[in-house]
């Protein structure tokens, strides 16, 4: 029902800089590095991305800071419904700094009950022996036909994600639709995607939008979550809306799904 929740931490705090241990600066995120999300409510099948700063984690002479995550899901009712043990590592202070950009996440399980979750995490500074901890309340939507797990990479396979964008610079935008109806005679769905990118008044950046369809032929029959992408190629800088449309043509259901674009100026 849950998976591992995973975390990652980048750069940087200076050695020898003093103060407590705080994690400020919370919020979920479309992704690792994303946009901030709108709202805390998730499909079965998405992924919550809790983005956050680490402060005042003490550095040894090395350059290296040596800490320790652990995480709790409970559900409305204070039950605990996932627990990770606290799980050590360390990190290098290369670029020197006050803060530690982190971020946990949790694959939302397809069958997963609907209801409100409460998800805990604790950070520990082993080296000078304090921790703290967030907790961020979300919410599980019963099962329905929508698409997820949207983020930006500047690969295809999604491993390398972007924090930002530059004029001139090739990225995709990966999500997956959940929630989909088969056909009765093959057992296939039937997907329709379209993307459009809107300026700053809302107005469409083509006259028509990019178009993608399922491949029936190649998806399994016990495939319950559809992963798809568009390439896009940003040619001027300025603030702009991706906006994803899916049509079910089996149950004749749409879902969409809106992300903030921000293309800057190469430098």
């Amino acid at each position: 029902m849950w998976t591992t929740l995973a975390f990652v931490a980048a750069l940087s705090l200076a050695p020898g800089e003093a103060g407590g241990l705080t994690l400020s600066n919370v919020r979920t995120t479309y992704g690792v590095l994303g946009a901030t999300r709108p709202d805390n409510k998730f499909l079965p099948g998405d992924t919550l991305v809790l983005s956050f700063d680490i402060d005042g984690i003490r550095v040894d002479r090395d350059g290296n800071y040596f800490y320790s995550v652990g995480m709790e899901v409970t559900d409305a009712d204070g039950k605990p419904v996932f627990k990770q043990a606290p799980h050590e590592q360390q990190a290098s202070n290369a670029l020197g700094g006050t803060s530690l950009p982190a971020f946990a996440t949790l694959q939302i399980g397809l069958d997963q009950p609907p209801g409100t979750y409460t998800l805990k995490v604790t950070v520990a500074d082993l080296a000078a022996r304090t921790n703290q901890t967030l907790t961020r309340s979300y919410e599980v939507l019963p099962r329905a036909f929508g698409l997820v797990r949207p983020s930006l990479s500047s690969d295809p396979e999604g491993h390398y994600p972007l924090p930002f964008v530059g004029a001139g610079q090739p990225f995709w935008v990966n999500f997956s639709a959940v929630g989909f109806g088969r056909d009765r005679a093959k057992g296939k769905p039937d997907l329709a995607v379209t993307m459009r990118l809107l300026d700053e008044d809302g107005r469409p950046t083509t006259a028509k939008p990019l178009v993608g369809a399922t491949n029936q032929e190649e998806i399994p029959a016990k495939v319950q979550d559809l992963s798809m992408q568009f390439l896009v190629a940003p040619n001027r800088v300025g603030r702009f809306t991706i906006e994803l449309k899916a049509t079910d043509k089996v149950d004749g259901k749409t879902a969409t799904l809106s992300l903030p674009l921000a293309v800057l100026k190469a430098k």
